[in-house]
């Protein structure tokens, strides 16, 4: 006795569906809602972006049996869904079959208004379609090219003999086998159109005609215009034969026409383009940054320096290829500026000799040039290997309070003399507070002692921070050079600590503290340029904002670096 069989099941079956083109505002229930109408629904998961939670546009729906789930694709597949057709397809967990290119066609030239739907009713009758997709721009907008997979080879060897050549909304169809980009021919080695460059204002279509021309026949020549008629001395030719278009490229490239060298090679897409130019670029990069550093950073320049003086300040290590002082719109000195020597001898000569020196009323700084990473990089080292080291506010500046906060006691002012000021914040004295005399047993001493009680060019109650007055950073610079290190790193911090106070308050100490790690000259410049100040602390707070999300323990991460527990 015959026993029934079933029908056979396809290899490409499964109980779970992929759900696509999603619009945004689609959610788990209404996915849930439509695909019950089918059968019974095991479970809905619509994929959403890990931080803003927001919709990726698609979605896995699993049913019990591949009965429904077949039954889904047949009734639901591009059914409008919040006003946007939907795409489903059967999920496979195996990315073989996907990768495999089993069954897949490539169709090009077709017509902008052809969507998902139609190119899938084009191709339908001729087997059964695992996928179907036309490719979109970034606008939603047809490229004119599509894909379509099914489950057999035979399928798609039929589809090609039926479609490919064909008329669809008056455009000739091109349908073949899809090849990965990979396994594509090297575009270099086979093209027909060519691309001509630096022609002369005067040269027409005709003239690109006849000189392209001896080479095979032409489709096109055409020299790119403007709106109002002017040649923009570039054009294309379009060859009927990749043979010619090579050989073209191959005379023609770096000859002379009309007075002109010409630039001839194969025509390039944009993206093409970009790519091989981001490339190049980063193979360039690449090779700067694998020899050894011939770039030199300079800060603290003095206003009066331009180009020419600058390359004559340092031509004397050795040949200089650039220098260039960096101006703001108006043209005024930055005060800071790059120097390029051709051997990196040279310019470690330069350093050495260079940094520190004064020029004019400056000490000028110089360092090899490095990329803000580098910069975040070096800082982050520092960091880490010393701690977050508070630089004590000045006295005046904070309440009794405040001094209980750092772990170590402030420096002690004495009360002001007559003459040169310390720099400090603007604000007054608080009401009952007076600052008290040097500490029993601090051995630290305070900035003013340094100071010729004869200097008179800032008064005895200056109270604000004095960016830019070089006559006071020439006095500064004097006093450092004949201070003990511990003694310029106080000099230093009192001037710099109300600066940074003003930036980012809540973490004036330990920015103070980082900073002041620096470059002696650099920290001069810190205290002259509140551009350099502004960029620094912001590094700085990176830095610690960095080293605070990799201390604090899980239950604290949703904590900001500005809350009181991470102060």
């Amino acid at each position: 006795m015959a026993q029934e069989t079933s029908p056979p099941r396809s290899p490409f079956a499964s109980t779970a569906l992929y759900v696509g083109d999603l619009d945004p505002s689609v959610n788990e229930a209404q996915i849930f809602d439509i695909f019950k109408q089918i059968g019974n629904v095991m479970s809905v998961r619509l994929c959403r972006d890990m931080v803003t939670k927001r919709s990726l546009g698609y979605a896995y729906v699993n049913y019990n049996n591949t009965q429904d789930a077949s039954r889904a694709i047949e009734e639901l597949n591009f059914m409008p869904v919040n006003g946007k057709p939907v795409r489903i397809m059967f999920s496979y967990r195996d990315p073989s079959i996907r990768k495999s290119g089993s069954g897949n066609l490539f169709v090009k030239n077709l017509d902008k208004s052809i969507d998902n739907k139609a190119l899938h009713d084009l191709f339908s009758p001729y087997g059964k379609i695992l996928s179907c997709k036309i490719a979109l721009d970034v606008s939603n907008v047809s490229k004119g090219h599509g894909f379509v997979q099914f489950d057999t080879e035979d399928a798609a060897h039929t589809a090609i003999e039926k479609i490919n050549g064909t008329t669809l909304h008056d455009k000739q169809l091109f349908v073949g086998p899809f090849v990965r980009r990979q396994e594509r021919d090297p575009p270099a080695s086979k093209f027909n159109n060519v691309f001509v460059k630096n022609l002369s204002e005067i040269t027409t279509d005709e003239d690109l005609q006849k000189l392209f021309g001896v080479f095979g026949p032409i489709s096109s020549a055409v020299v790119m215009k403007e709106v109002d008629g002017k040649s923009k001395c570039f054009g294309f030719v379009n060859f009927e034969n990749p043979e010619d278009a090579v050989k073209a490229v191959e005379d023609l490239h770096g000859t002379t026409f009309q007075d002109k060298e010409l630039y001839v090679s194969r025509a390039q897409k944009k993206n093409e383009r970009e790519a091989e130019l981001k490339a190049k670029f980063e193979h360039e990069r690449k090779d700067t940054e694998d020899k050894s550093p011939t770039n030199l950073y300079l800060k603290n320049l003095d206003d009066g320096i331009d180009d020419e003086k600058l390359k004559d300040m340092f031509s004397a290590f050795g040949n200089v290829t650039s220098c260039k002082v960096m101006r703001d719109p108006l043209g005024h000195s930055k005060g800071s500026g790059f120097v390029a020597f051709s051997t990196s001898d040279a310019a470690l000569r330069a350093v050495a000799q260079m940094n520190g020196k004064m020029i004019g009323s400056k000490p000028l700084y110089v360092a090899m040039a490095q990329k803000k990473e580098e910069r975040k990089a070096k800082l982050e080292a520092q960091f880490a290997s010393r701690g977050p080291v508070n630089f004590p506010p000045p006295p005046l500046y904070s309440a009794v309070g405040q001094q209980l906060l750092y772990s170590r006691p402030a420096p002690m002012v004495p009360q002001q003399p007559a003459g040169f000021a310390m720099v400090r914040p603007n604000v007054g004295q608080m009401p009952g507070f007076f600052p008290p005399q040097r500490q029993q047993g601090h051995a630290r001493v305070p900035f003013q002692q340094f100071m010729q009680r004869e200097s008179t060019f800032h008064g005895s109650n200056s109270r604000t921070p004095a960016y830019g007055n070089n006559s006071f950073l020439a006095v500064l610079a004097s006093h450092l050079a004949s201070a003990t290190p511990e003694q310029q790193r106080i000099m230093l911090g009192e001037q710099l600590y109300p600066l940074v106070d003003c930036i980012e308050h809540n973490h004036a100490g330990k920015i103070t503290g980082m900073l002041l790690e620096m470059d002696q000259t650099e920290v001069l410049h810190l205290l002259e340029s509140p551009e350099a100040l502004n960029l620094k602390v912001s590094e700085a707070m990176e830095v610690l904002r960095d080293s605070q999300q990799r201390l604090i323990p899980p239950d604290l991460a949703s904590l900001s670096l500005d809350d009181p527990l991470m102060s």
